[in-house]
Formats: structure tokens, C-alpha cells, sequence
């Protein structure tokens, strides 16, 4: 995939700020759906924990897709690039340990949107948890194994 001539310039402006919640995107690099397999998924979950043991972040809301994950979190302490470089960093280490592969698992940078205080934070907690739904890969949200959500109940997604 060419690296857009611009890319660093969209991050150099990039700001975080502990308190605040954002929705991180993150794909594998060439979109290989390695997290088909759960337990490869498992391992960026593992991740996502030692985070919050950390006390770096809460977790809200996440959902690991076979080529990409989505988190909804917040922020606790640090910048949200270092925490975003560590997790994809030590996830690439433990997976690639766990499949015997070699090489770059992650696409370079990420996305990630700060939710805005007066947005519906369990709105958009469902809209991550229900992507498996609108990928065609589950009926029902129930069926997938790869999320979890902090406060909300498993939904039927719609």
C-alpha cells in the first residue's frame, strides 16, 4: 500500500488528552485477517488489559475484527500515540511469537476520534460492538467472541 505523501502531516497536529474518550481504529498491515483466529485476537485483548493495569486507560468498548480492531476508551494518563505504539508493539511481539511468523503486523499510524461530551457514548459503544453484524460475519452480536463493553448489556444489534 503507498504511503500518502501527507499522512505524517495529518499526525504532526495530533493532540490527547488524559479524561478524554476516544474511538481508536487500528488494521493489520495489507488487511490479513489474522484475528479470524481467536486465540491471535485474544492476545491484542491481553493488551488492552495490561493497559488498564497500568491505570493508562479505561476501557469502554472494543471489538477485535479479523483485519482490525476498534477501541473506545479513555484516556487516563500519557498520550494516546504512545499508548496506541506500546499496545500495537507488544501485541506484534506476542503474536507473531504465537503463529511463528516474522515481520510487521500492523499497518503504520491509526485513527482515532475524541468523543465529544454531549455525544451518546453507549450509542456509539454499540455501533463498535456491532461491527461483526454489519460485516456479515454474525447475525447477532451474542455470537461474536471478540468484544466486550464496560457498562452496556449485550444487545440484539439491529
Amino acid at each position: 500500500m503507498p504511503h500518502h505523501p501527507r499522512s505524517r502531516n495529518l499526525r504532526s497536529g495530533r493532540y490527547s488528552e488524559p479524561g478524554r474518550i476516544y474511538l481508536v481504529t487500528s488494521t493489520v498491515e495489507n488487511r490479513r485477517p489474522i484475528f479470524a483466529e481467536f486465540c491471535l485476537g485474544r492476545l491484542v485483548v491481553n493488551e488492552f488489559r495490561r493497559a488498564e493495569l497500568q491505570g493508562k486507560v479505561t476501557s469502554l468498548a472494543w471489538v477485535i475484527m479479523p483485519d482490525h480492531i476498534h477501541w473506545l476508551l479513555e484516556l487516563k494518563s500519557g498520550s494516546l500515540a504512545h499508548l496506541i505504539k506500546q499496545v500495537k508493539a507488544s501485541s506484534s511481539v506476542s503474536i507473531n511469537r504465537a503463529s511463528s511468523c516474522k515481520g510487521k503486523l500492523w499497518q503504520q499510524g491509526f485513527h482515532n476520534r475524541a468523543i465529544r461530551q454531549e455525544e451518546d457514548l453507549i450509542q456509539v459503544a454499540r455501533y463498535v460492538i456491532a461491527n461483526p453484524v454489519r460485516a456479515g460475519l454474525v447475525k447477532r452480536i451474542g455470537d461474536y467472541p471478540l468484544w466486550d463493553a464496560s457498562w452496556i448489556g449485550k444487545p440484539e444489534a439491529t
